[in-house]
């Protein structure tokens, strides 16, 4: 009996050791700073379309946070590994009926989050990311084509 109690609990060691070590494999979760001041400034009402589509400025910025406060969830270079949905989706023609669509639903998740049943699936980001670097982020997206 005592060598299965052994057993047992270099069993369980060795679980929480493997557990451990997938929690911290995402990092720092603490939403990170986006530093946006080469870009324009756009202001305190929030533009329906994103204003710095093709913005290679803002796509090198966007890059940098999305790899810094979306990729732990998203995946990196915006390939979700299925858990979370796959932003790539946004620049699917035949996910949205326009490009307007798409950065409205992305602007209404981005700054909203997604609550479902009670359970935070996504934080909302208002307050914590500036418009212009929501709208960095999306011009970076948009560079990573359509999942096949």
């Amino acid at each position: 009996m005592k060598n299965f109690s052994i057993i047992m609990r270099s069993m369980l060691t060795a679980i929480l050791a493997f557990s451990a070590s997938h929690v911290l494999a995402h990092g720092d979760v603490t939403p990170q700073a986006v530093d946006t001041s080469a870009l324009p400034q756009l202001g305190e009402e929030w533009k329906a379309t994103n204003p710095f589509t093709g913005n290679e400025l803002a796509i090198k910025i966007g890059d940098s946070a999305y790899n810094q406060n979306c990729a732990r969830c998203h995946g990196l270079e915006v390939i979700s590994g299925g858990i979370t949905p796959d932003l790539r989706k946004l620049n699917d023609e035949n996910e949205f009926f326009s490009p307007e669509e798409a950065d409205e639903w992305f602007l209404m998740r981005i700054r909203h989050g997604a609550v479902i049943d009670g359970r935070v699936y996504m934080p909302p980001f208002e307050g914590i990311l500036s418009q212009e670097a929501m709208w960095a982020i999306k011009s970076y997206i948009e560079t990573r084509g359509t999942p096949e």
